[in-house]
């Protein structure tokens, strides 16, 4: 039995409750009285003990039980047993608040061995006493009390915890849908589906959410696993809408706004608590976000010292607060990803990126992927967008809604099913948004890639031609930080297959998300002297669409002087044998295209080439039309 902290309610007062939620605040850890004993000054006798309540008022005797003496009496310090005590703040979680509400917390007595065993920031799941705390509300009038929670067990939740709801038929509808070979582009596919367009944006956010490995070298160095990413762009081309997609996706995020957020809502701040007097720490978003994903909105609204504040929480993963006394380090392993506006409201072109972005160059250094959304006039794309926004509509409707829930007809089910293919570029369905979350956090605990037997070199050339450019140019300063991003990506890549090794279509596709990102920082002209130089990495798919139309032709060649020798040792004339129609198993194919190291065969099936050389794809067979 679980309970929700807003739903605690008076028949709840003296029961064993379980609640969970983040710890916002904690206290010193003070000397409580357990047992209590007491002499009596007058004949010395030994009083007690008393057993101590942790939210009673102080235990005291009346009378001494030998000379019933009225007192007053002194406290035996040898014979009194003291405990532990110490108070957290325990706040809803973010993302089990209901919409427009402001999260409910409430205070848990921690005794004993109990006390320490969560920080602020740390998710947590608290079973104990629901008690009323004799401390009125208000001094005077009705009398209204305040109430704790006596802890019994406290258990620190994590990612792996929510790996417990797992059922076994979704672990295997999980390893189903990881073993396509083009699961990759469909999970890309997947992210947001009520957005149009912006591929390279859903492949960056889906990067993101799945992260690669952190390391951790001997406790002394840690290179951060989380993916940061910045979106930069035009109003209008559903920043915001990515970024609440995110919220609602991820396992743990924090949605924040730049103007709405200042440097100690985003890192942490210091309390006087009422009770102690004592100086306490609370948690701000980045540290709620541990273990999770912050989303910051407006990015460029906010203040430059609100914004140098979270330069130490996005590479060291690390807040440190020196305040009021207090000296100490909070974790904040989150992934951050932001919105921006350029300086003018509309991303010029004709400018450097540095003319259009008012950031500095630590905090735009510390992103992996910096996404640049234009919103650009182009006749056949906004036709097909008002189409799919109008469609959106229809579809979203209420009463469409409960039209589909009580089971509409065959053909409003059948248009339905083309507009939800048509929502992914590949033209498939897309994944299923609650199987999608378990497939990340499924990946995120099981998947820890490791880079190896992959080719280091072109990693390092890439990174020296990009930083030699970057020089020459006035776009995003490349930095060392950079080679650990591409490695970041490659490592994500990996996770979206549940793959334990990096392979080097992964190191690819890391770097098109890099160099693409680059050059659409730059200047228009130089930007199109940049795709002509960097055009071999650019053009990795039309040099594996070359490859596979090789052996693909081998293929048929061979099947064609299969079927010619077989023919001729039946006696069949030769110009009969010109007609045989030839057919190709789809998976003889993609094994010999895998002993070439091609594994993503979707956006192959669908290339110009393939179309160009006659091929055409039925179920599980490759047929070449005759001309």
């Amino acid at each position: 039995i679980h309970d929700s902290i807003r739903d605690l309610r008076q028949v709840h007062l003296g029961c064993l409750v379980k609640v969970s939620g983040v710890v916002t605040r904690r206290t010193a850890v003070f000397p409580m009285l357990k047992m209590v004993k007491f002499d009596c000054p007058k004949c010395g006798a030994e009083l007690g003990p008393y057993a101590q309540q942790a939210s009673n008022s102080e235990v005291r005797p009346t009378d001494c039980h030998d000379c019933h003496s009225k007192g007053p009496f002194v406290l035996n310090v040898e014979q009194t047993v003291y405990r532990n005590y110490q108070k957290v703040t325990v706040q809803e979680s973010p993302g089990t608040v209901p919409a427009g509400r402001l999260p409910r917390h409430k205070e848990v007595v921690l005794l004993g061995d109990l006390i320490d065993v969560a920080r602020p920031g740390e998710e947590v799941e608290v079973t104990g006493v629901y008690m009323n705390n004799f401390d009125s509300i208000q001094k005077a009038g009705f009398p209204v009390f305040s109430t704790v929670i006596e802890a019994n067990h406290v258990h620190k939740r994590s990612e792996e915890f929510s790996l417990h709801s797992l059922t076994d038929e979704e672990t295997k509808e999980i390893r189903r849908l990881a073993a396509d070979p083009h699961v990759t582009q469909h999970v890309f596919d997947s992210i947001a589906p009520s957005v149009f367009g912006h591929q390279e944006i859903k492949r960056a956010v889906a990067l993101s959410l799945f992260g690669a490995q952190s390391k951790d070298v001997n406790n002394k160095h840690r290179i951060r696993g989380d993916i940061n990413v910045l979106l930069l762009g035009d109003p209008g081309t559903a920043k915001s809408q990515f970024l609440k997609y995110i919220e609602k996706t991820a396992h743990r995020a924090v949605y924040a706004t730049g103007q709405g957020a200042s440097a100690v809502g985003l890192t942490a701040s210091v309390h006087r608590d009422q009770v102690t007097r004592e100086w306490t720490l609370e948690g701000g978003a980045l540290v709620l976000a541990d273990r999770g994903v912050c989303l910051i909105d407006e990015f460029d609204k906010m203040n430059d010292q609100d914004r140098t504040s979270i330069h130490e929480a996005m590479e060291q993963q690390s807040i440190s607060i020196s305040k009021a006394g207090i000296v100490t380090s909070l974790q904040a392993r989150c992934a951050v990803i932001a919105a921006a506006n350029p300086i003018n409201g509309r991303y010029e072109p004709t400018l450097s990126f540095a003319d259009n972005v008012e950031l500095s160059e630590p905090i735009l250094s510390r992103f992996d992927v910096t996404c640049i959304l234009r919103d650009t006039a182009n006749v056949v794309m906004d036709e097909t967008l008002a189409g799919f926004v109008i469609d959106s509509h229809k579809r979203s409707h209420p009463d469409n809604v409960k039209a589909m829930q009580a089971g509409a007809p065959a053909a409003d089910v059948a248009t339905d099913a083309r507009r939800t293919a048509a929502l992914s570029a590949s033209g498939r369905p897309v994944i299923e948004q609650a199987l999608l979350r378990k497939f990340i956090v499924y990946a995120r605990h099981h998947c820890k890639p490791v880079l190896q037997d992959v080719d280091t070199d072109k990693l390092v050339k890439f990174y020296t031609e990009l930083r030699r450019e970057s020089a020459k140019s006035g776009g995003i300063v490349v930095a060392v930080r950079h080679l650990e991003s591409l490695i970041r990506l490659a490592e994500a890549t990996a996770r979206t297959q549940l793959r334990s090794h990096v392979r080097n279509d992964d190191i690819d596709l890391a770097i098109s998300v890099m160099l693409r990102s680059f050059i659409n920082s730059q200047k228009h002209t130089i930007a199109q002297a940049m795709e002509r130089k960097f055009a071999r990495y650019l053009n990795l798919r039309r040099d594996v669409d070359e490859l596979l139309v090789f052996i693909l032709n081998r293929l048929f060649n061979e099947h064609l002087e299969g079927q010619r020798n077989t023919r001729l040792q039946q006696g069949i004339p030769e110009e009969d044998i010109e007609s045989i129609d030839i057919e190709v198993p789809v998976t003889q194919f993609e094994d010999k295209a895998r002993e070439h190291n091609c594994y993503e065969l979707g956006d192959f099936y669908t290339s110009h080439a393939f179309a160009a050389h006659g091929y055409q794809r039925e179920n599980d067979q490759i047929f070449r039309v005759k001309q």
